[in-house]
């Protein structure tokens, strides 16, 4: 299974938090899953830890990479994508993972259920 974790996910992975449901713990932990995390999720955890909104470890990239996590950048592709998704969620950062699972084949972690309206596989983070 190819999965990108939707960025509560990544947290809750790399805190070790119980949000992050036992099932999917284990899809993720599989060796047989791929895991990729979206520079999208960077960008997005930077901009919240700098006005106060969110904690992350401090060696992030380190983290990911140790973990086995494969770094996926964005490109014009995605970013086109995105844009000419249906207006269902307003968040840049989700329509951006959303359309990159799209066109990457991927299926997208997260307990955003806003993100089922979108024709994109979803694994629940909480199962």
């Amino acid at each position: 299974m190819r999965l990108l974790l939707d960025t509560n996910a990544l947290l809750w992975w790399l805190f070790d938090l119980p949000q992050l449901g036992p099932g999917t713990r284990r899809a993720i932990a599989t060796p047989h899953s791929e895991v990729l995390v979206s520079a999208v999720s960077a960008t997005e955890i930077g901009i919240k830890q700098a006005i106060g909104k969110l904690r992350a470890p401090e060696d992030l990239e380190h983290r990911i990479a140790s973990d086995g996590f494969t770094a996926l950048p964005i490109t014009i592709r995605h970013g086109l994508a995105a844009g000419a998704l249906p207006p269902h969620h307003k968040d840049p950062f989700d329509r951006l993972l959303v359309a990159q699972a799209l066109c990457e084949g991927l299926t997208l972690v997260t307990a955003d259920l806003k993100l089922d309206d979108y024709d994109v596989p979803v694994l629940s983070a909480r199962t």
